[in-house]
C-alpha cells in the first residue's frame, strides 16, 4: 500500500500509551529522527492533535472495543493499526477506504508458549493440585503426559506454526489442519473438511485459528462428540470458535476436558457454569500479554511507521487499500 505523504510535513500519528511513543531513540532512519509526528492518545476524549491532520491511529491493546467509535470522527484517517493479531471486532468500525493492519507475529511466541503450558497443565492435573493444596490434600496419582499424545492442531498460520515448533520437543504425534489442504516445508496440512475423519484419532485438539465466518462455532456438539473419551480441547484462538453451551454440556459428563484462554462470553461471568467444572482449566485471555509483547510490538510499530512515512507497503494489511 503506497501512501503519499506530501513531503512538506511528516504524517501525524497517535499511539495509545507513552511506551509506544519514543520509538526512535537510535536517531531514526539515517539519523534524521522520527519520520512521523507521534502523540499519545488512548482514544478517550478528544485527540491531542487536529483530527483533520491525524492520519494513522494505533489502537489500545486492551479495551479497544469501547473506543472504536472514535474512528468515524477522524476525516483524514488513512491507517488503523492494531496491537493484536485478531481483528474481527475492529474491522466493522474501520471506515471505507481506510487500511487496517494487525500485529500478526507479535504474539506468536507468547501464545504458543501458553498453548503448550495449558495442555501440560490440564493433562498433568495442575488445577486439581491447586485445589488439593487449598484443602491441604496430597492428590497424587498417574496422569497423562503430553509425550505420546496425538495432537490435532487446528490453524496453520503464524501462531499455529509457533505452537507446532514448541510441541516438537515433547514427542507428540502432530497433525495440522487449516482452511484448505496443502503441503508446506513442515509437511502435510489437512483441510478442515477432513476433521470428521481426524477427530476420533486424536487425544488433544489445539485451536489456533482466526475467528472468521467459517470458524465461528466450528467446535460444536458433533465436533466434540467425535473426539475419543478423555480428549482435551485447548483454545488459544477466539472464544466464539467454540459453541460454549455445547462444550459445557460435554464437559459436564466428564468425558472430555478443556483448557481455555479465550471464552464466549468474555470476560466469563462469575456465575458461569465453566467456572464450576473441575475438568475446565481457564486463563483470562492472557496468551499474548507477556514480557515478550512490548519489544516485539515496538519493533513492529517502528517498522510500520517508517514504511508509512516513506510510502512503502505496510505489513499485515487485512483490509482497505494495500
Amino acid at each position: 500500500m503506497a501512501i503519499p505523504t506530501g513531503g512538506e510535513r511528516r504524517p501525524v500519528v497517535t499511539v495509545p500509551e507513552d511506551r509506544w511513543a519514543n520509538l526512535w531513540a537510535d536517531g531514526g532512519p539515517g539519523g534524521r529522527g522520527a519520520p512521523v509526528d507521534v502523540s499519545t492518545w488512548d482514544m478517550t476524549g478528544d485527540p491531542p492533535v487536529d483530527p483533520g491532520e491525524l492520519t494513522f491511529v494505533v489502537l489500545p491493546y486492551v479495551g479497544a472495543d469501547a473506543v472504536l467509535h472514535q474512528l468515524a470522527t477522524l476525516p483524514a484517517l488513512r491507517v488503523v493499526q492494531t496491537l493484536t493479531a485478531g481483528y474481527d471486532n475492529v474491522r466493522p468500525a474501520v471506515p471505507d477506504g481506510v487500511t487496517l493492519a494487525t500485529a500478526s507475529g507479535v504474539h506468536d511466541a507468547s501464545t504458543a508458549e501458553l498453548a503448550v503450558g495449558l495442555a501440560i497443565a490440564a493433562l498433568r492435573g495442575f488445577g486439581d493440585f491447586v485445589r488439593g493444596a487449598q484443602q491441604g490434600q496430597w492428590r497424587s496419582g498417574t496422569r497423562p503426559a503430553l509425550a505420546d499424545r496425538r495432537v490435532l492442531l487446528v490453524g496453520a498460520g503464524s501462531v499455529g506454526s509457533a505452537i507446532a515448533a514448541r510441541l516438537a520437543p515433547f514427542e507428540v504425534s502432530l497433525t495440522r489442519v487449516a482452511s484448505r489442504a496443502r503441503d508446506d516445508d513442515a509437511g502435510r496440512v489437512h483441510g478442515v473438511e477432513e476433521l470428521p475423519e481426524l477427530l476420533p484419532r486424536h487425544d488433544v485438539v489445539v485451536l489456533a485459528t482466526p475467528l472468521t465466518d467459517a470458524t465461528r462455532g466450528l467446535v460444536d456438539a458433533p465436533f466434540l462428540a467425535a473426539l475419543p473419551d478423555g480428549a482435551l480441547v485447548v483454545n488459544v484462538a477466539r472464544g466464539p470458535v467454540v459453541v460454549t453451551e455445547d462444550l459445557v454440556a460435554e464437559l459436564s459428563t466428564g468425558r472430555l476436558s478443556a483448557a481455555l484462554d479465550v471464552t464466549d462470553p468474555e470476560p466469563l461471568p462469575p456465575d458461569h457454569a465453566l467456572w464450576t467444572l473441575p475438568n475446565a482449566l481457564i486463563s483470562p485471555h492472557v496468551g499474548g500479554d507477556t514480557s515478550a509483547f512490548p519489544p516485539r510490538a515496538r519493533a513492529l510499530l517502528k517498522d510500520q511507521l517508517e514504511r508509512y512515512a516513506a510510502g512503502r507497503p505496510l505489513r499485515n494489511v487485512v483490509a482497505g487499500p494495500r
